[in-house]
């Protein structure tokens, strides 16, 4: 791990390893296989980066985005890396160039799936035997994903055709079956998988019944003058009123979804990148491999997909480490085109799937406890309460719900855990269906008992449980019910449980927020303010994003430290050796200046 070290500060300018990139970049060196999860922001990139510059020879890196590769190419030049890029978005000429870069002895080569995967491309690489292959936005590859695209099926070949080659995989998102999918595809199962775990600490998680969407996104957004951030919804045409709206109100917003032609989209996107305080009103078309570290906040003014995707869409939020702010708002109307969508899309199989993955995003809106421990409980990791959610800072009025959840629970256990919520309601519900009389399941001794309630009460309910981590949802077993150890505790009177009879009651409250550190002393804020114009006009002389120059924690600590010389400068975490050549006159200029 020396030599690791050593790239790490020599290239990429930092000190130390974020927690777990270490042990990560250790079993690639070693030649290992690697599954790696890890949040998103913890810094996935140096994992593969490192070893690849570390290698005798080529790596090739898989990514589903053009402006994705786009970035990370930019970024890793700027860090001096020999690094080359083909796909579809360059001239015929542009990609000879690219390949003569390959030849040249590039370490790292980026690619899409399609690119990859063509037998001329496959003939080419297997002359030069790449050293590694590094599939990123893995999930993509597993038909449990819900991001699953056909393109990356295609992927699964790759240990027959390079048997001598390692392979990496990353994704920030990934349930226990997608887990299992993905490294049987990428490598029969022969490797590692890690799981650093799906924690964002610094993300505020508020969930709220949508009733006027106008005052409820202003009311986010008043505290949130001159930050960047996204704002989700589900359809084209709104997508182009809530943008409409935010200019109506004075903030500097832009829109984006499939209906813009692809020149609009890359100047909406590029203008996002680069300029600070752009709201980014957008579909789910607008997402994946967007890097920009410095975004404050996520709203969601319609239901996401899944808690998949929810998970990935609030990521994009605080991938500096600093504080940021999610807002879901969910309605009736909005589950309802949600299950209208899925009855549309795929087999009866898929369907199935997604219906159980909307299923646990509805528990996690209904919530009781805890949002972050509701939401860890859907990728199989336990957590105690964050105090930084909406139901940790204004606790909801609960109702003790323990015997209902007992009869609930028991129920699910006599029945061996095989069915899933309808059926289970039906037997609760004393209701003689068909399914319940064939399975004799009018015998049980719980027959009934939950006749007070009505269905959709109980669905609440279910749901709920689910939320706070009593129950699962098995997508693999067509979404049977099954009861978790706390469930277990539950059931054996062991611990107990409140639930928030009327969900649909409840609207959003302004948490109060925590006192977070400010980044910069009062007398730093116009120092910083001038770095950040600075690297701007940088950027945009060398068409690349903002952050390729220097994240917003690089002029931070400039602002804060104000070295005077370069080999100060050199102390700072992110200013590499190439970038302090390159930059380091024009930074200290600026900072010199504003001593005198």
């Amino acid at each position: 791990m020396k030599a690791a070290q050593q790239v790490l500060h020599d290239v990429f300018g930092y000190s130390a390893f974020r927690p777990g990139q270490a042990e990560i970049i250790d079993l690639l060196v070693s030649g290992q296989n690697v599954l790696a999860v890890m949040p998103t922001g913890a810094g996935k990139s140096i994992c593969y980066q490192i070893p690849a510059v570390m290698g005798a020879r080529l790596t090739i890196v898989v990514s589903p985005l053009l402006a994705l590769m786009d970035d990370q190419v930019a970024a890793l030049r700027t860090n001096g890396v020999d690094v080359a890029c083909v796909h579809s978005g360059l001239t015929r000429e542009q990609n000879i160039d690219e390949w003569q870069k390959v030849k040249n002895g590039a370490k790292l080569l980026y690619l899409s799936p399609e690119r990859l995967m063509t037998e001329r491309m496959l003939n080419a690489l297997a002359a030069l035997q790449p050293a590694m292959f590094v599939v990123d936005e893995a999930h993509c590859i597993s038909k449990w994903g819900a991001s699953f695209r056909p393109d990356y099926e295609n992927l699964s070949r790759l240990p027959e055709l390079f048997p001598e080659s390692v392979i990496a995989a990353f994704t920030a998102t990934a349930d226990k079956a997608t887990r299992g999918d993905i490294a049987a595809k990428l490598f029969r199962g022969r490797g590692q998988i890690i799981v650093q775990g799906f924690d964002r600490p610094n993300l505020r998680l508020t969930v709220a019944s949508k009733a006027s969407w106008k005052p409820q996104l202003m009311r986010f957004l008043e505290d949130k003058t001159g930050q960047a951030g996204i704002v989700y919804c589900l359809s084209r045409k709104f997508t182009d009123e809530v943008a409409l709206y935010l200019k109506e109100q004075g903030l500097n917003a832009i829109s984006y979804h499939a209906g813009l032609t692809a020149e609009q989209r890359k100047i909406n996107q590029d203008r996002f990148m680069t300029e600070d305080a752009v709201v980014m009103v957008a579909t789910i078309a607008f997402g994946m491999g967007i890097d920009k570290p410095d975004i404050r906040y996520v709203c969601h003014l319609n239901l996401p997909g899944s808690m998949e995707a929810y998970y990935q869409e609030i990521g994009r939020a605080g991938r500096d480490g600093a504080p940021a702010e999610t807002l879901l708002l969910h309605s009736l109307g909005d589950m309802g085109l949600r299950r209208q969508f899925i009855a549309n899309e795929g087999d009866e199989a898929h369907r199935r799937r997604e219906h159980h993955r909307l299923d646990a995003l509805l528990a996690y809106c209904e919530a009781s406890e805890c949002r972050r421990v509701a939401l860890l409980a859907y990728f199989d990791e336990a957590s105690g309460p964050c105090g930084n959610c909406d139901n940790c800072l204004s606790p909801p009025t609960l109702m003790d719900g323990t015997d209902r959840a007992k009869s609930l629970l028991s129920t699910i256990s006599q029945t061996g855990q095989f069915f899933g919520a309808g059926h289970l309601i039906d037997i609760l519900r004393g209701v003689d269906t068909q399914k319940v009389l064939e399975r004799r399941h009018h015998n049980l001794a719980t027959f009934g008992e939950g006749k007070p309630w009505a269905k959709d009460e109980w669905t609440v309910f279910v749901r709920q449980l689910v939320a706070g981590g009593f129950l699962s949802i098995n997508v693999q077993k067509y979404g049977s019910l099954e009861l978790t150890p706390r469930g277990q505790a539950l059931l054996s009177g062991a611990q107990s449980f409140a639930y928030r009879a009327d969900v649909r009651a409840r609207t959003e409250r302004k948490a109060n927020r925590k006192d977070t550190l400010q980044p910069v002393e009062p007398a730093d804020v116009s120092l910083l303010s001038q770095l950040k114009t600075l690297r701007l006009g940088l950027a945009r002389a060398r068409n690349v994003p903002a952050y390729v120059i220097f994240p917003d924690s690089t002029l931070i600590e400039l602002a804060r430290e104000r070295p005077t010389t370069l080999d100060g400068m050199s102390g700072i975490n992110g200013v590499g050796p190439k970038k302090l050549k390159e930059f380091g006159p024009t930074f200290l200029r600026a900072i010199t200046e504003t001593q005198q």
